[in-house]
């Protein structure tokens, strides 16, 4: 038989490990919506994708909590949650409307914001996630090659190709600045 002392000492721990989660989810829900429209380019979806990499993460909450950067681990999650969708249901993506709350951030500067995310849709997934992880969330190369699981050397390579394909692509026009 479990002393009252052991029950409600576990009590408390149930307690302090949700309370540590719902405040780590809070903070970092907008920024998780965020990254999500960046890589599916559809509000709904975004938040869907956002939804169930916290549920991922409430999972593995010791594990998460325990890392040394939780926020990269959060993101790959998230990232490897988008990518997933993907490869299931071989989505075609529908331009969605833009998200009712504003996020500040690098991406409020871009004026035509519909037509850098349909342009983001056509590039690969990796590129994608590069590029929306570095120029919406503002992270470094090793920030991103931690969320993506991937060398520094690999982000920088599909940041460029990336880029490249982005001033390529003819809705932005020759000589744009990136």
């Amino acid at each position: 038989m479990t002393e009252p002392r052991d029950e409600l000492a576990a009590a408390h721990d149930a307690i302090s490990y949700d309370e540590d989660f719902s405040a780590f989810a809070a903070s970092r829900w907008p920024g998780l919506v965020r990254l999500a429209f960046g890589l599916t380019g559809d509000r709904w979806t975004a938040e869907d994708i956002a939804q169930t990499a916290l549920a991922k993460a409430y999972v593995a909450w010791r594990r998460v909590s325990g890392a040394a950067d939780p926020d990269a681990y959060l993101r790959r999650i998230l990232v490897n949650t988008s990518n997933r969708r993907f490869r299931k249901r071989r989505v075609t993506e529908q331009p969605g409307d833009l998200p009712e709350l504003a996020v500040e951030g690098p991406a409020d500067l871009v004026g035509e914001r519909a037509a850098l995310v349909a342009a983001l849709r056509q590039l690969p997934a990796r590129q994608r996630a590069v590029i929306v992880l570095r120029y919406w969330d503002d992270l470094t190369d090793v920030q991103i090659a931690a969320a993506l699981g991937c060398s520094p050397g690999t982000v920088r390579s599909q940041l460029s190709r990336g880029l490249a394909a982005l001033r390529a692509n003819p809705a932005f026009g020759e000589g744009d600045e990136w």
